[in-house]
């Protein structure tokens, strides 16, 4: 069996189609994680979630910062964006199903020895923990009220986190983390407003999350998407694997194995351009 994690999809079905080919996946014998935003910007995000839906048990996906606006957007909690491309899967027939499905996927996952989240990791918090927190939020997505904490997940407040932390702010943290984390302090105050990647960038004060010094996670392997200006990068304790592709760049996979430190990276080109008026 092979293990293969691929980055933000976006709506890229043909993309995805043609990365699957390339890789030879086999629901019957490979596994497939793919690391949040499924949908959005893309052209065909209704293809994309039936497609993954149907691979069944061979596939996992994490919830990503566009998969929640989707389910927010099909509550009323938030409108569609200028650069949305969410309304077929709004109008589809099996759009209560493909929600359903959505908001039943996990926000962390660790698989292989490899801890994987859509954005980032606080540095106060260890692997445990951070598997610990999804599991608050997604016992929420899950049960009857989700619509309910949807109103409430919206906000860059509280900052960061402290173990105090309860409610609905306690929540809205750990999703900011796990699905929109960038640059964060030491402490782990995170920025929200800085998303490219290059020497300079970070706000004063504020690093990359993975070279917090001091970060609980150092030694371990995390897997991540959501940094498209960062794109591919490999380290012993990273996998990096938003390469921009509903941007005009790459879609990408790693092959993971049989070691967390085995790894083999496959890409395809996408066609797909920048959606006019959209942001990453």
């Amino acid at each position: 069996m092979a293990l293969y994690l691929i980055g933000d999809v976006q709506g890229c079905d043909d993309a995805l189609g043609r990365l699957l080919e390339s890789i030879a996946f086999s629901p019957s014998r490979d596994r497939l994680i793919l690391l949040g935003d499924l949908v959005n910007r893309g052209p065909r995000s209704l293809a994309v979630l039936r497609r993954v839906v149907t691979l069944g048990g061979a596939a996992s996906c994490l919830l990503g910062n566009h998969d929640l606006h989707l389910l927010a957007v099909s509550q009323g909690v938030r409108k569609p964006g200028r650069g949305d491309t969410v309304a077929d899967i709004l109008a589809a027939p099996d759009r209560a199903a493909l929600l359903d499905w959505l908001r039943h996927c996990p926000m962390a996952l660790v698989e292989h020895g490899i801890l994987m989240v859509h954005a980032g990791v606080l540095p106060q918090w260890s692997a445990d923990q951070t598997l610990q927190l999804a599991r608050e939020v997604e016992a929420v997505l899950r049960g009857a009220d989700w619509p309910a904490f949807l109103h409430q997940m919206y906000g860059n407040q509280p900052a960061a986190w402290h173990d105090g932390l309860q409610g609905a702010a306690r929540l809205r943290v750990i999703v900011n983390a796990l699905t929109r984390l960038r640059f964060c302090t030491p402490e782990g105050r995170m920025d929200f407003d800085t998303k490219t990647f290059e020497p300079g960038s970070a706000p004063p004060g504020y690093w990359p999350w993975f070279d917090v010094p001091g970060r609980r996670t150092a030694g371990d392997v995390v897997a991540f998407g959501h940094w498209s200006t960062l794109g591919w990068l490999e380290r012993p304790d990273l996998i990096s694997l938003d390469t921009g592709c509903v941007w005009g760049g790459a879609l990408s996979a790693a092959r993971i194995g049989p070691g967390a430190h085995e790894r083999e990276l496959i890409q395809v080109r996408c066609a797909q351009a920048q959606v006019p008026g959209a942001q990453a």
